[in-house]
């Protein structure tokens, strides 16, 4: 079992294209080229946590084209809610487990697990960062500068319209320095 992380896909949203400058002619593309994408690098027994902005829904007339996404992706897919996520998203069943923000610790094999703080938007501070903690968010689509510490963009737009697996994250978090900004030593 691996662990993956990804936000803002954004699927049936046709607008993202051009907002966020995609390199997909239509809707359909960028949704077969995010489920192949998906599939290629997660294995059904896998864990995902989405961190946000799944689909773009407006009412019943989008649940079933949520779900037939859904259905289609590999893994256990955890949701951290974005500001997209309406009940068409939230309430699907598919999903493991919806929450506005979590915690995991991954065991790397050192003397301690490494926590990792998921929220959909790039927080200042975070739960144990002057210990390490990461802290992986979405929303943004890549346009934030590096806010330093350990931290991440997770969505689709910044690495290659999939997810990003932990051992990948590991390496980008390696040689970066947690920062202390409070009265935390």
């Amino acid at each position: 079992m691996a662990f993956w992380f990804t936000s803002d896909t954004h699927f049936n949203h046709a607008n993202i294209i051009e907002h966020s400058r995609r390199p997909f002619a239509c809707l359909e593309e960028m949704t077969e080229t995010m489920v192949a994408r998906w599939n290629e690098c997660v294995l059904p027994g896998d864990v995902v946590f989405h961190l946000g902005d799944f689909a773009l829904s407006w009412g019943n007339k989008h649940a079933a084209p949520i779900d037939a996404i859904l259905a289609r992706l590999n893994g256990q897919k955890w949701l951290i809610c974005g500001n997209h996520d309406r009940d068409e998203v939230k309430k699907n069943p598919r999903w493991t487990m919806v929450k506005d923000y979590h915690e995991i610790k991954v065991d790397f094999g050192g003397p301690h697990k490494q926590r990792i703080v998921m929220f959909h938007y790039a927080m200042r501070v975070w739960n144990q960062m002057h210990r390490g903690a990461w802290h992986l968010h979405g929303h943004s689509h890549g346009s934030l500068s590096d806010i330093g510490g350990k931290t991440m963009d997770v969505g689709v737009d910044c690495h290659g319209f999939r997810p990003v697996g932990v051992e990948a994250i590991a390496a980008f978090m390696r040689d970066r320095e947690p920062v202390t900004c409070d009265h935390h030593q």
